[in-house]
């Protein structure tokens, strides 16, 4: 196969890996009804003065599945902690018990979780647009190409189509796992 033609196919794949993990870091972002640090990771602290970001002041853990707690590493950071994840507007009731902040995540309803089915809908939408983006642009460079037969344009072209086809099919699967997680109770 020419060289040029390769080229193309490479940076159509590499265009459609990057949907994928743009895909991934937004289902990161969307809860699924466990707790998880990354929720915390919009919250802001006054930090002597500077708004510094939660991970950078405290250790954010897991204990179970619905609680999440933060130990600053200076104790009188606490309160300072506490107003912060009240200001973030997260939904959450943070508890102070004088060591660390204690933040039970609350379940999730019946009607936020379609929400989230559908933000995860829309956002697997924009994932393979990206992929068909890939796709058209591969294809008009391979048909600008110059001194490259039909027959090879067409082969590429098959080729860019099998490619788009196998990223779609992970795209699917990615997002029913997605909502699969989400829709459990």
């Amino acid at each position: 196969m020419n060289e040029e033609i390769t080229f193309i196919l490479d940076t159509a794949k590499e265009s459609m890996d990057a949907a994928i993990i743009h895909l991934q870091k937004e289902f990161i972002k969307i809860r699924a009804g466990k707790a998880n640090p990354s929720m915390l990771s919009s919250v802001m602290v006054d930090y002597y003065g500077s708004q510094t970001p939660l991970s950078q002041v405290a250790n954010i853990n897991t204990p179970d599945g619905r609680t999440l707690s933060v130990q600053p590493w200076e104790k009188a950071m606490l309160h300072e902690i506490e107003k912060a994840i009240m200001n973030a507007n997260l939904g959450f009731n943070p508890m102070n018990n004088g060591d660390m902040v204690i933040i039970n995540v609350p379940p999730l309803t019946e009607e936020r979780r379609i929400q989230l089915a559908k933000q995860a809908k829309a956002a697997g939408e924009h994932a393979k647009v990206g992929v068909r983006n890939a796709r058209q642009e591969a294809n008009k460079e391979i048909r600008d190409l110059e001194d490259v037969s039909e027959d090879l344009q067409k082969n590429a072209e098959a080729d860019i189509q099998a490619l788009t086809d196998k990223y779609i099919k992970k795209i699917d699967a990615f997002l029913s796992v997605k909502e699969e997680e989400i829709m459990k109770v």
